[in-house]
């Protein structure tokens, strides 16, 4: 049950209808977006919203999905539905090309099935093939003209008809020839058509001078048109043969629309799918102009919701300033929701968003919430909201409220969504508050889910002691007197009533004596709440900034649990080197020394041995010497945006920011985090030297340099895959020194031109970007020039 009648135009999904409506191709599609209606199934749901999500990725990737010839054929079916009718040779021509709509949308959906299988499931009833095209095709040009050879009476009839046009303009030009040399024709004038036939203008005063039958004559009476006795026979002839064209025509279409006929049913399937194609196209685009997605999906109801937006407000503001979110949660526990806060807070808002949304899904469209959000399925949306006086019934708008109380009352359910605005307003405060609070019991012992707006200090309190139902507020800035639009679930909102009357200006005096008029009771709990609310953020901001500061302490802790364990095992690894070298050296000196002594024994020490030996200790003395280390470089001055490398190595990066002595350097895909003093800033030199160590192991950076090409085609490709090649492109064209290149994403949606453009912004060495020309692609390809 939807309620009341006026549902749709009180949350301004009319408006939503015509948004999907001058989104689709055909009236075909349009009309599904009429039809389009509430559903309680959650199988019928889910189709649709992966129908429409899929729909979204084919966009967002700007695949090629046909969408042209999107005719409605309701027209061409109900006459070819009738025997004896025929269509029309531009009929049948725009029938054609419908069709080969359809068969190029049949095939697209064939290869990609595990993509979109939801669309491929709608492609598979659709029978029609290139046969029926080529019937059409073969007998109507692209003009839509019948061919001469669609039968060989027609042929002969139309050859018959262009000789007999040939004699008669010849015996034409000869008459009109003659008539010129006599001054009987007008200056200027020739020969033309009246009544389909071929007539000589004759200026009147001639006109008994050639024989023959006046069929008009000018404006003014001075000249007549004259059909020639001689050429009399000739249009006749010619008369004669269209009229048998024209039969002949007739007789080829009503044939060919016989055989249509026969392929009634597999056209009307073929035409479904066009048409619903068309109509999930334009829910698709809709999706993507709202930032909508798919929330995960329960069978019974449930209200989860992150970053959801009011899709009709976030178009209004687009480009203006951002819509805050809503988070709003409810659960078994607690099913009604209580809003409370200032006027123009965002509660009647906050109402609008969950009433829309929840309608938009069960209608079958994407919402604009995160994916992550989870969405239950109602039996009912019960909205009560605005004003509702009704002359006609002589209902005040306090009583059209009641009587909508009622109707709740009495229809709702555990499966019921109930939607308030300022509930209990329009009368006596101390009665309407009592009533309003008598509802919310009625409800509550029904089990309803719902949310209410309202303003009435002991609804606060009810909702805050019995269980079932919390209190919300819309947060309110209350030192600048500015809403935040932002839902606080767990507490009630004050309306700042005075604090605002005080910002406009109500004398001092009157503020006191409402403040006495209020009563201490409901002044002190207006100042707890607003106490409370301050202390809320006071504690909120402090939650934030310990979160900071756990989070930087956790990953300042990983990163020294991770560097002491590298170095612990790097200290342990030259402790053993070193232990192994020096052990292996000791063997070394000693048998040296061994043999020393051996050869001084045996040759009694004569000098020029002795120096021979001497000099091989000397050889050992160094060996054991320590290296002298070369004194280590200064290391250069680095600023952001330079292209360094890690000393020693030949992969390189860009330098995006420098914090005292370390550097955020971006490699690739990936950010590091490095010492100044091991980076080494890329020169002309330092390229050199890379491209010869390249080289030297097999890779040419001039080789690389000349079979480097400045395109990089990435239509088809998901946005995820897109940023990674972008980032290698200009990686490798920024290495080469190259000046201009072109990004070649395709027109679609503009989703992917989008995408590369925003990334490119991010590279300070892009001078400018700009389509290429019309001619040559336009603004399907991006055209970059380097600095």
């Amino acid at each position: 049950m939807i309620y009341p009648e006026t549902f749709e135009d009180k949350l301004g999904f009319g408006q939503i209808r015509q948004k999907l409506k001058g989104y689709c191709l055909s009236a075909a599609g349009a009309a599904w977006v009429d039809d389009m209606r509430f559903s309680r199934e959650v199988e019928v749901i889910r189709t649709q919203l992966k129908q429409n999500l899929e729909f979204r990725q084919i966009l967002e990737k700007s695949e090629a999905f046909p969408s042209r010839y999107f005719f409605d054929p309701t027209e061409w079916l109900q006459k070819i539905a009738l025997e004896g009718n025929w269509l029309e040779a531009d009929e049948f021509l725009n029938l054609a090309y419908s069709l080969e709509t359809v068969m190029a949308a049949r095939q697209f959906l064939s290869k990609a099935h595990d993509i979109y299988p939801e669309l491929y499931r709608l492609a598979q009833p659709v029978m029609i093939t290139g046969t029926l095209v080529q019937s059409i095709t073969s007998r109507i040009d692209d003009k839509a003209v019948v061919r001469d050879s669609a039968s060989p009476e027609l042929g002969r009839i139309r050859k018959r008809l262009r000789d007999e046009q040939g004699r008669l303009r010849k015996l034409a030009d000869q008459i009109y020839r003659t008539a010129v040399e006599q001054k009987w024709v007008p200056e200027g004038a020739l020969p033309t058509i009246r009544e389909g036939r071929v007539v000589i203008p004759i200026q009147a005063e001639h006109k008994r001078k050639l024989k023959g039958f006046i069929l008009d004559e000018s404006a003014t009476g001075h000249t007549v048109f004259l059909e020639p006795t001689e050429m009399l026979d000739a249009n006749n002839e010619i008369r004669d043969l269209e009229h048998a064209e024209k039969r002949e025509v007739v007789r080829i279409l009503r044939e060919l629309t016989d055989e249509f006929r026969q392929q009634l049913p597999v056209l009307r399937v073929a035409y479904q799918f066009l048409s619903q194609i068309d109509f999930i196209r334009a829910k698709a685009r809709f999706s993507v102009e709202i930032g909508a997605d798919l929330p995960l999906l329960e069978k019974q109801p449930e209200l989860v919701w992150y970053n959801a937006r009011h899709p009709l407000l976030y178009l209004s503001l687009k480009g203006k300033r951002d819509i805050v979110p809503l988070n709003i949660e409810l659960d078994r526990q607690d099913r009604l929701l209580l809003v409370s806060g200032p006027n123009a807070g965002g509660k009647s808002v906050c109402l609008k968003t969950v009433g829309l949304l929840q309608y938009m899904l069960q209608c079958g469209l994407l919402i604009p919430v995160s994916d992550r959000s989870r969405v239950g399925i109602f039996n009912d949306i019960l909205l009560d909201i605005g004003d509702q006086q009704s002359i006609e019934n002589d209902l005040s708008t306090y009583s059209s409220h009641l009587r909508n109380m009622d109707t709740f009352i009495r229809s709702a359910s555990d499966k019921s969504l109930v939607l308030m605005d300022e509930l209990g307003s329009g009368t006596d405060p101390d009665f309407g508050g009592a009533i309003a609070q008598a509802i919310l019991e009625a409800l509550l012992r029904k089990r309803v889910w719902g949310v209410a707006t309202t303003h009435y200090y002991n609804l606060k309190l009810f909702a805050g002691q019995r269980q079932g139902i919390r209190n919300a507020a819309m947060r309110f800035d209350d030192q600048h007197l500015m809403p935040l639009y932002v839902l606080d679930i767990g507490k009630p909102g004050s309306s700042f009533a005075l604090e605002i009357a005080r910002k406009i200006g109500l004398p001092q005096e009157t503020l006191q004596e409402a403040e006495k008029l209020v009563g201490k009771d409901l002044a002190g709990f207006e100042k707890l709440v607003r106490s409370l609310e301050r202390e809320r953020q006071e504690l909120s901001e402090r939650l934030k900034k310990t979160e900071r500061q756990e989070s930087d302490l956790k990953q300042s802790l990983a990163k020294y649990q991770t560097l002491s364990s590298e170095l612990e095992n790097r200290r342990k690894e030259i402790i053993n080197k070193a232990k192994e070298e020096a052990s292996s050296l000791l063997r070394d000196t000693n048998r040296e020394i061994e043999k020393t002594i051996r050869h001084i024994r045996e040759n009694q020490a004569h000098k020029r041995e002795t120096q021979k030996v001497r000099k091989n200790l000397q050889d050992i003395t160094q060996r054991v010497e320590p290296e002298v280390k070369p004194q280590k470089r200064a290391p250069e001055e680095l600023k952001e945006g330079d292209r360094v490398r890690i000393i020693g190595q030949d992969g390189n990066g860009r330098v995006l920011s420098i914090q005292g002595k370390n550097a955020t350097v971006q490699f690739g895909e990936l950010k590091s985090v490095t010492k100044i003093d091991k980076l080494e800033k890329i020169t002309a030199a330092v390229e050199k030297e890379i491209a010869t160590r390249l080289r030297s192991v097999g890779v040419d950076v001039f080789q690389k340099r000349s079979t480097f090409n400045d395109t990089l085609d990435i239509r088809g490709k998901r946005v995820e895959e897109v940023i990674p090649l972008l980032d290698q492109f200009m990686d490798t064209a920024i290495l080469l020194g190259q000046g201009e290149l072109k990004v070649l994403h395709g027109k679609g949606e503009g989703v992917l031109r989008k995408v590369v453009r925003d990334h490119l912004k991010r590279y300070k060495e892009v001078a400018s970007m700009n389509d290429e020309h019309v001619e040559r692609g336009g603004d399907g390809i991006t055209v970059v020039v380097l600095k």
